[in-house]
């Protein structure tokens, strides 16, 4: 008789699927660390990826991935982390008009837009579940937000506009991001997040410094609240998605990661008592359904 011994509680943590189900659960708190900090957008993106910075990099010395990172990817690491603190600032300045939940789904509208360079740049199909979800995803949106849009506050649609900023500049860097991890012989699990989260907080502290913005952390609450982003949303909430990501099919990822919008909109609704009528709840199960299935519409030539 084969024994087969029970699996550790060790292992079971290193499952690809619950690693990435942990990931997901982390990031999903993102937006309410930046509502609770109370700081500028600029400033919350930029303790986000210095501190994320000053967490990745012991972790990146320790292994021995600084000194094997190649150059050649230092030009492309430098966009991505261009693009990426473009797409914290205006999902923070999101946040701070429409509140965590709301933000957090408009910027996963990439997904549609990630499909669509799969298209034109890299020769993908789409299936005609994609073509459904798209109509779909911006009706359960107005759902949401009222089919009436131009009798909602200036600030409201401001917020929706900066949720689509947010949206283009993701697209982008998770362009860029899968470029760099797509050289053969390249894996390397904190360097790219380590360097992308460097150059993030140099591109952002000049402008901070140009547009007059307070680098002060205003209170104990609002510096602890700066560290989560940092730690858990920067650093380990990513490296465990990252990580795990390559072992399990695409559209299980896909299926997993829609628990953090759903949980941000939750924890929204829940800490910060976000009014949300039946209609909308109704908006938020058609537009997370339609971005998964936008998600698993695309598929390579």
């Amino acid at each position: 008789m084969r024994f087969n011994p029970k699996p550790s509680a060790l292992s079971l943590f290193f499952n690809p699927i619950i690693m990435v189900l942990c990931g997901a659960f982390l990031i999903s708190f993102s937006a309410v660390w930046v509502k609770v900090a109370g700081v500028p957008a600029t400033t919350s993106a930029f303790y986000r990826v210095f501190f994320g910075f000053l967490f990745l990099l012991p972790a990146t010395l320790a292994i021995g991935e600084l000194r094997k990172y190649p150059k050649a990817h230092i030009r492309p690491i430098t966009l991505c982390g261009i693009a990426f603190a473009f797409d914290l600032v205006f999902w923070h300045a999101s946040i701070n008009y429409i509140g965590p939940g709301l933000a957090t789904i408009i910027g996963n509208f990439q997904v549609f837009l990630m499909a669509a360079c799969g298209v034109v740049f890299y020769g993908e199909k789409l299936k005609k579940r994609f073509l459904l979800a798209l109509p779909l995803a911006i009706t359960g949106l107005f759902m949401v937000i009222g089919f009436n849009f131009a009798d909602l506050s200036a600030n409201y649609r401001l917020g929706v506009f900066f949720g689509l900023m947010t949206a283009i500049c993701y697209t982008v860097y998770l362009i860029l991001l899968r470029n760099i991890q797509s050289t053969p012989n390249t894996h390397f699990r904190f360097a790219p997040l380590m360097f992308i989260s460097l150059i993030s907080s140099l591109s952002l502290a000049p402008a901070m410094l140009a547009t007059d913005t307070s680098f002060a952390i205003p209170s104990v609450s609002s510096g602890l609240a700066l560290l989560c982003l940092g730690l858990f949303s920067q650093c380990i909430g990513w490296v465990m998605i990252a990580s795990a990501m390559p072992r399990i099919n695409a559209s299980l990822t896909g299926l997993i990661l829609l628990l953090q919008p759903s949980l941000s909109f939750l924890w929204d609704v829940l800490i910060f008592g976000r009014p949300t009528s039946s209609l909308q709840w109704l908006g938020v199960t058609v537009t997370l359904a339609a971005i998964y299935m936008g998600f698993t519409g695309s598929r390579r030539k």
